[in-house]
């Protein structure tokens, strides 16, 4: 029987390429995402409200249960800390740590009682270092890292794992979306944006590309995976080398 994976944020990104990979490779896979997406495996829910985590957990195990779980919805708001919208913030801590939270506490007992599970959390480079101007990013990609660990001892003695995903930029609208703002900004052209401010740390000057995360994701879900938990897994191009 194929095993079961949700994957949430689903439908652009590295949601979409995790779940595109897991389906092409066997899983059966239920998707998640504040955009309404087809199929009777999809599910729209704002999941920085507790309540609709609450739905789309019972709509997953109504379906079955879940095997994967995949956290990776999230969204981006940039501002000086003193200026920084309180809404922004708890929206950003909700959808990026809460819901995780409700989500790992939602399904974990079925995991344990089938004795394998896996939990990826998909974190950033700033599940590490800081950026300016992204407190509640960071705040909740650090968080995330310590839910994980946590997570890891817990749910270790039942076979099932939890890893976290730190990426530096990916290739993605939201990514996109920060790059033409700041060209507009800083009168430079996108590329320089890439290599001169979002990668200056970074030894390798490029983005990432979803399915490069999305291949992790599956590797972290397969069986070679077992011994690998608690962990935050770097994808930072060396911007961590320093």
């Amino acid at each position: 029987m194929a095993r079961t994976a949700l994957v949430t944020g689903a439908a652009s990104g590295i949601g979409r390429a995790i779940a595109e990979a897991f389906e092409e490779t066997g899983f059966r896979v239920l998707r998640v995402d504040l955009k309404p997406l087809p199929g009777e495996d999809a599910f729209q829910a704002d999941l920085s409200d507790p309540e609709e985590v609450r739905r789309a957990a019972k709509w997953a195990l109504g379906r079955g249960g879940v095997d994967v779980l995949v956290n990776n919805a999230g969204f981006q708001h940039v501002a000086p800390l003193e200026e920084f919208p309180l809404e922004a913030w708890q929206k950003m801590l909700g959808l990026m740590l809460t819901a995780p939270f409700l989500l790992t506490k939602a399904f974990l007992p079925g995991m344990k009682e089938r004795g394998w599970g896996r939990i990826i959390n998909i974190g950033s480079i700033h599940s590490a270092v800081a950026s300016p101007y992204k407190a509640a990013y960071v705040s909740a990609k650090h968080g995330l890292f310590g839910l994980t660990k946590v997570t890891a001892l817990e749910a270790g003695p039942f076979g099932v794992t939890a890893n976290l995903i730190c990426p530096a930029y990916v290739r993605t609208p939201l990514v996109e979306g920060q790059i033409a703002d700041q060209a507009k900004s800083l009168g430079i052209p996108e590329e320089e944006v890439i290599e001169k401010v979002m990668l200056e740390p970074a030894a390798i000057k490029r983005l990432l590309e979803p399915s490069e995360v999305a291949e992790l994701a599956f590797f972290l879900a397969s069986d070679a995976a077992r011994s690998i938990t608690g962990a935050c897994l770097p994808m930072d191009l060396g911007w961590t080398a320093r």
